[in-house]
């Protein structure tokens, strides 16, 4: 199955970065958030990636094409400089696929932007991109399967501090809490999708607008609940705390870390060439 993933938004809620760089590209530690997106598919096998691109696409596409490895994983280096021996890898068995969508294309448009590259694709995946989560994906795909459904995604608590309140007309408070202990649920950007998607939205819809609402009338739409770990990134305040977490080790969705193997791969860098490792 291949991914898809939404990259070309304006990020306006997160403005203190995207007016030079591209929300995906904003960093937690070494990497930016798209690149822990994409490493958790990868996790669990689905290393076919479809980029969306859109505001500053030119930000994303560089950066995987100057991908240097070596910044942040261990390695010797030998040979006077000539040879570079990486103890772990990251995107060496990656396939991107980069795909200009607009500047201002909701995200269903830009979900119809790359049909043709989902071309024999029955089934795939697609996320915002700026979201993280714990959650074994895989439990989420059979439970798609099991349904036979078009549509699927995963549900979350919201973990943003507002509260709900609850008053009669007179303005008399009848009940007020916050939104994490309320039974209210949100998209967590984590879908799976048959090719039949594509039937439900038309010209200029968004993705969980009308083509949603035709999904629920047939009965074509699921979601899984989940209570575990997940956090988005959506404005300067989700960054802090997931920086926060970051550098106090609390780092739940990097899911990978628990079974993390080490490979001992060789690279020949000509002595007049940069110290580099290229994405080609």
């Amino acid at each position: 199955m291949k991914v898809v993933l939404f990259c070309g938004g304006l990020g306006m809620r997160l403005k203190e970065y995207s007016e030079t760089i591209p929300k995906p590209m904003v960093h937690i530690g070494y990497r930016p958030i798209l690149w822990y997106v994409m490493k958790y598919y990868a996790h669990y096998g689905y290393k076919d990636f479809i980029l969306c691109l859109g505001y500053k696409a030119d930000i994303i596409k560089n950066y995987f094409l100057d991908y240097k490895e070596y910044l942040s994983n261990d390695f010797i280096l030998s040979n006077g400089g000539r040879e570079l021996q990486l103890f772990n890898r990251d995107i060496q068995d990656w396939k991107v696929t980069f795909v200009d969508t607009g500047l201002n294309s909701n995200i269903g448009q830009r979900l119809k932007a790359v049909e043709e590259y989902l071309e024999g694709e029955e089934i795939f995946l697609a996320n915002y991109t700026d979201g993280l989560t714990d959650f074994y994906l895989p439990n989420l795909i059979d439970y798609f399967h099991k349904n036979d459904k078009i549509a699927c995604f995963l549900s979350v608590r919201p973990n943003h501090s507002f509260h709900i309140v609850l008053a009669q007309e007179d303005g008399t408070v009848t009940r007020i809490q916050s939104l994490a202990e309320s039974d209210i649920w949100i998209n967590g950007g984590f879908f799976v999708f048959k090719r039949e998607i594509f039937d439900h939205i038309n010209p200029g819809e968004d993705l969980v607008q009308e083509p949603f609402l035709r999904l629920i009338e047939k009965k074509e739409l699921i979601t899984w609940k989940y209570e575990g770990f997940w956090m988005c990134m959506d404005t300067f305040k989700d960054k802090q705390i997931l920086d926060e977490m970051y550098a106090r080790g609390d780092t739940p969705w990097e899911v990978w870390k628990s079974s993390k193997t080490y490979l001992n791969t060789h690279i020949k860098i000509k002595k007049t060439d940069p110290v580099q490792v290229k994405l080609r």
